[in-house]
């Protein structure tokens, strides 16, 4: 079976056009109130008190590819409300874009990462990475011919990695959303130009590609995911960031609760647009520079080696070092003013011999453990927005990139 093609990468400007536009593609290339995350819940490998579901647990749903296990574990206490002066947690969400493993052993790594630091994080699964090439003719693409794909197929014994993968981060507590299927971010057949109807299809599509597997590979032997996607499909991120304004009326239809696909948000606090809460990659600062850059690895490359995924060795220290420091000067810029909830956007590639995942890491261990931070996907963030007092999040709305509560917390967040 043939490797994954990239058809130009986006095209993304480069400089403060490429920093604050359009996010890199994703898919990959074959060449809580008190606590962080989900650590606390239990090994998901199994023990007397927290056994990990097998291919005999639960209820079977449909051709079995995935079953009704009950209530994920490894999931934080259920969230409370801030407390009148209550200082407000740093949350920081992690997201993977495609999340397919393709023998590069980056899916296990930072499942490990998170593990190892009591994080969860959001993998927005690709429909495609779960549909063997030889079955391409079954995904019909809006504006696109039946089967094309801009992230090509992966070869089978990569999509049987992705679902050992996909299957063993759901039960460690991270959240399972959708990044769609083929990935199209140009021409006539871009998602910019999708309808309403046409994201319903390819939503269906995505959902059937991760409930069907088994009909569709024949690989019946092997262990069902273990949860209803239905159920646990509650939000996702659009290729390149584009199409969002007709996606949100089909998401919010669908019951979604948040969409992840506005580019260049600012470090603020977020609202809710058509019903779901917009929770955009953001623009950070890019140390060496006057402009500031989208907080995902691609526009990190955009902007280092110009859109080329293979640029100079001698260079890769330095860009290595100031991703890590893009994204940490983010990281603080909110923790130590506005305590605005921090989005990073990543693919499972090894663009620039590696530098970016390495960058990811860096910047994850920097924010681990710190007083008051919260390692969450995006779903439990929405938890915890859910419960809050709408009076309390409107004031946190009115503080502005690196603004502080004027008086401290206690004063800012205490009732007239």
């Amino acid at each position: 079976m043939r490797g994954i093609s990239r058809r130009g990468l986006l095209g993304a400007g480069v400089g403060a056009a490429a920093a604050l536009g359009i996010a890199g593609c994703s898919g990959n290339n074959q060449d809580k109130s008190g606590r962080s995350g989900p650590g606390k819940g239990g090994d998901a490998s199994g023990g007397p008190d927290n056994p990990a579901p097998t291919k005999d647990d639960g209820r079977p749903i449909g051709d079995g590819s995935t079953a009704d296990t009950g209530k994920q574990p490894n999931q934080p206490d259920a969230p409370v409300p801030l407390e009148p002066g209550q200082t407000p947690p740093q949350f920081v969400i992690f997201s993977w874009d495609g999340a397919g493993e393709v023998g590069n052993g980056l899916f296990p790594r930072f499942l490990e990462l998170a593990k190892n630091h009591d994080a969860a994080m959001t993998f927005f699964l690709s429909g495609l990475y779960l549909l063997p090439e030889s079955k391409a003719s079954l995904y019909r693409p809006p504006n696109n011919r039946v089967g094309a794909s801009d992230i090509g197929y992966l070869t089978d014994d990569h999509v049987k990695q992705t679902l050992k993968y996909v299957r063993q981060a759901w039960l460690e507590g991270h959240e399972i959303g959708t990044h769609f299927n083929g990935h199209f971010c140009g021409g006539s057949g871009s998602v910019a130009n999708w309808t309403p109807a046409q994201w319903q299809s390819e939503i269906d599509q995505a959902v059937g590609f991760v409930t069907k597997w088994k009909t569709n590979t024949g690989w019946t032997d092997l262990d069902p995911l273990p949860f209803d996607y239905t159920k646990e499909l509650v939000g996702g991120r659009t290729p390149c960031l584009l199409g969002q304004d007709n996606l949100l009326p089909t998401a919010k239809r669908l019951g979604w609760r948040y969409d992840a696909s506005s580019p260049g948000g600012r470090q603020t606090w977020p609202v809710k647009r058509g019903g779901l809460w917009d929770l955009p990659l953001q623009a950070v600062p890019f140390p060496g520079h006057s402009f500031e850059v989208l907080s995902m690895d691609y526009n990190m490359l955009a902007n280092q080696s110009k859109n080329s995924t293979k640029g100079m060795p001698s260079r890769y220290p330095g860009w290595r070092k100031q991703a890590t420091e893009a994204y940490l000067a983010g990281f603080h810029r909110a923790y130590e003013s506005n305590r605005a909830p921090f989005y990073i956007g990543n693919h499972f590639e090894q663009w620039n011999g590696g530098i970016y995942m390495d960058a990811v890491e860096e910047a994850l261990k920097g924010m681990a453990g710190k007083k008051d931070v919260r390692l969450v996907s995006f779903r439990q963030f929405c938890d915890w927005l859910d419960v809050q007092d709408p009076k309390i999040l409107a004031k946190l709305r009115t503080l502005e990139v690196g603004q502080q509560p004027a008086g401290g917390w206690n004063a800012f967040l205490r009732p007239a």
